[in-house]
């Protein structure tokens, strides 16, 4: 379905009167990414038009779901996301469907009823970032059996508290977990063994911005490593006892460098630093 915009007014509002359409099933064709303005793909009911733009909506795109965050990278062995902060990668007993897993698997469904997916590696719950995912069981089980030796970069983009008390480093320790979850730097030098590094991108008087990579992936490492600097994360309300009032993590996986079995090549995937650390440092 196409229209020629012939006044000046707001998205939802000039279909609604255009159009013989109930305004819920509007709201359905931008909730589902169905409607386009001069191309561009938009959601928001507000969107301003102005006479001699061009208006298409998919009508054969309704009933399809999209995803609500970026997808980097997809074709028919994984698909690669960019999952926000906040929310859990794979099911607990707490949380069953408000999940990574859950979202991907059921947009993928919307357009394959026999679509499966599998989680191949994961991120903490509050921490934004790239996760990969697996289509098939083969694949899941050739990536995770050889994760250690295909993972050629893992970096992370983190704001904490104050000022580092060098400009790059190299933090190794042992770490154990208790039976709350809690992960805590080994005093006996027994645990895992956990590799961080750090270099400073950016400070001001309150934050300094970090570029961090890591040689091992242990839970919680990176920000257990910032809080025993006395620089705990921005938001980090498990590892820190500063209370900020801030609503996320301030870590985020920017780039992931893998080697890819199936193309027999290496491949970087990237995502730029999020908008909230960018304010923050300004």
């Amino acid at each position: 379905m196409k229209l020629l915009v012939t006044r000046k007014s707001e998205l939802l509002e000039y279909l609604y009167n255009e159009l013989d359409m109930p305004k819920k099933r509007i709201k359905q064709y931008l909730t589902h990414g169905a409607i386009y303005v001069n191309n561009n793909k938009v959601t928001k009911y507000n969107y301003p038009l102005l006479p001699g733009m061009n208006i298409i909506i998919d009508t054969d795109n309704k009933n399809k779901k999209t995803l609500p965050f970026d997808i980097l990278f997809e074709d028919e062995n994984i698909i690669v996301v960019n999952k926000p902060s906040g929310l859990l990668t794979i099911a607990t007993s707490k949380e069953k469907e408000k999940t990574l897993y859950h979202i991907v698997r059921e947009y993928l469904i919307s357009k394959d009823k026999n679509a499966r997916i599998f989680i191949v590696h994961r991120l903490d719950k509050d921490t934004s970032g790239i996760v990969v995912l697996a289509k098939n069981e083969k694949i899941k089980n050739k990536l995770q059996e050889n994760w250690n030796d295909y993972v050629l970069l893992r970096e992370y983009v983190a704001v904490v508290h104050g000022k580092m008390p060098k400009e790059e480093d190299k933090i190794v320790q042992k770490l154990k977990e208790t039976k709350t979850n809690l992960v805590y730097i080994s005093k006996d030098n027994e645990g895992k063994e956990a590799i961080t590094n750090y270099k400073v991108i950016k400070e001001n008087n309150n934050y300094s911005l970090l570029k961090i990579t890591i040689e091992t992936g242990r839970k919680n490492q990176i920000r257990v490593a910032l809080a025993s600097l006395k620089n705990p994360i921005v938001g980090d309300k498990k590892y820190s006892n500063i209370k900020d009032n801030i609503n996320r993590l301030y870590l985020h996986a920017n780039r992931l460098k893998i080697y890819y079995p199936v193309i027999k090549k290496e491949i970087l995937f990237e995502t730029a630093t999020p908008n909230e650390f960018k304010k923050i440092m300004n």
